[in-house]
């Protein structure tokens, strides 16, 4: 079986590639989620930022990133970014969160407005729901 490079710029992974580089079945119920509640594809694309350098998947609705999926072996980090529109909305439930959720947000430096949180989801839990809930926001501002 082939398995991916992330970090090799030369080849553009498939969807499946990136699942069997993961080997967490959490991965695909997260993209069949995202697919299903928004109506969008994925777009695998190459960052070649110092901080986050390989390939990545990005979910779009009307050219809005809902977030984006870094993979990693066993897991994968979801990137959301709680902007200016989204911040009071999700300080309204963030007590409702679980506590790595919170921590994770009070633990993010806001810069212009926006917090990025980075999510490590290895299992479908409370957590993954949480992103759930960030992402309808982001969404629905």
């Amino acid at each position: 079986m082939f398995v991916i490079d992330v970090k090799e710029k030369n080849y553009c992974p498939t969807l499946e590639e990136i699942d069997q580089y993961i080997k967490n079945s959490v991965f695909t119920q997260f993209c069949i989620e995202i697919k299903d509640a928004y109506q969008c594809d994925e777009k695998i694309e190459y960052s070649s930022c110092s901080w986050e350098k390989g390939w990545n998947v990005k979910w779009k609705k009307a050219g809005k990133t809902l977030c984006t999926i870094y993979p990693r072996e066993g897991y994968f980090t979801v990137l959301v970014v709680v902007g200016k529109k989204e911040k009071a909305r999700v300080e309204e439930i963030l007590s409702d969160c679980t506590a790595e959720l919170q921590r994770i947000y009070h633990q993010t430096q806001e810069g212009n407005g926006q917090r990025w949180l980075m999510v490590d989801l290895e299992d479908k839990d409370a957590l993954y729901c949480d992103l759930m809930r960030l992402i309808k926001i982001r969404r629905n501002r």
